[in-house]
């Protein structure tokens, strides 16, 4: 990769988003729709399980469906399904945007789903389950996502889907599923299992303050803990274990065929430091890939601020620019 080898420091567990009181205050100036779309999501920095928290946002859209527990995995494990929310069929095809959750790899859960407010904007929204680290070690985790991907595209005339049309969410652990998903959709590396026939690329991805290069970790100081949360989902010491070191950092796929990104991250984030985001955009613009970086002020590893009317007003501009407005293309 061109520099030495760092070792890699990550605290154990992340604190985890949780996604559990309105924000209708946040949103008084925001535009209406925004508010309407965005009314019932709600971020606190928060290191309780997701488990323990409300999960209880109501679907905003009338005929809307939800089917929880869908297998993506013939036969799999039980973390390999998804959720599906869906909006009202209307004989038209809807684009996607997929949710994956943080927790360190080895915490959260998808029952908890703040992008399911945009079924009311037409788009079906997914949450996806994947296998932690106590599970199966990396690469489990983006084989799994990626299976969830090339599935919901081989049941795209089932749920109404546009296959051309898949975009990616998530924060912390997922915000690193979410970017490897957006710099490997062209690979078939981790490209394992079902529906091989199917792309797992997707069109676009914001990601939440998620690790991009556990090589050169900022300037957090060496652990030699084999029990801190990276060392539990690569199989031990990163030191140990370089290979695995490249091959779980999204910047080592960043090429021009990456899907657009808008990253989002706090400029008092102690858990995945501002310069991970930083290094991946620089990394995405001399790739020539489209990159967006929106450092939130004062902000740490989630938090209130993330969901300020600026911040939600650009990610659904992001998101309608690539997933409304567009014809697609990342599957095909």
């Amino acid at each position: 990769m061109g520099r030495p080898i760092a070792l890699v420091h990550l605290r154990c567990p992340f604190p985890t988003l949780v996604f559990s009181r309105p924000f209708m205050k946040a949103l008084l100036l925001a535009p209406a729709l925004l508010a309407f779309v965005f009314g019932s999501l709600a971020v606190a920095e928060d290191a309780r399980p997701q488990s323990q928290i409300s999960q209880s946002l109501p679907l905003k859209a009338e005929g809307a469906r939800e089917l929880h527990d869908v297998p993506y995995v013939t036969g799999g494990h039980e973390r390999q399904k998804l959720d599906l929310y869906l909006p009202a069929r209307n004989g038209a095809l809807h684009p996607v945007l997929a949710w994956i959750h943080g927790g360190a790899w080895e915490a959260g859960n998808k029952d908890f789903c703040p992008a399911k407010v945009l079924v009311a904007k037409n788009y079906v929204v997914v949450s996806i389950g994947y296998r932690l680290s106590q599970h199966a070690i990396f690469p489990a985790q983006i084989e799994d996502c990626k299976a969830a991907i090339r599935w919901l595209r081989a049941h795209a005339a089932e749920y109404d889907i546009d296959p051309n049309r898949i975009g990616v969410w998530g924060e912390s652990a997922g915000g690193h599923l979410a970017a490897m998903l957006g710099t490997t959709g062209k690979m078939r590396d981790f490209d394992v299992g079902e529906n091989l026939d199917q792309s797992s690329a997707v069109e676009c991805v914001i990601d939440w303050y998620g690790p991009t290069d556990f090589a050169h970790y900022g300037n957090r100081p060496p652990s030699m803990d084999p029990k801190n949360a990276y060392a539990r989902l690569i199989g031990g010491l990163p030191t140990e274990h370089l290979d695995q070191v490249k091959r779980s950092s999204p910047i080592s796929y960043v090429q021009a065929d990456a899907a657009p990104f808008l990253i989002m991250q706090g400029d008092k984030n102690t858990i995945v430091p501002a310069q991970q985001s930083e290094e991946l955009d620089v990394a995405l613009h001399k790739a020539g890939v489209e990159s967006t970086l929106r450092i939130v002020s004062g902000a740490g590893h989630g938090g209130q601020a993330f969901i300020s009317p600026a911040n939600i007003e650009a990610m659904s501009n992001f998101l309608d620019h690539h997933l409304l407005l567009s014809s697609g293309g990342a599957g095909q």
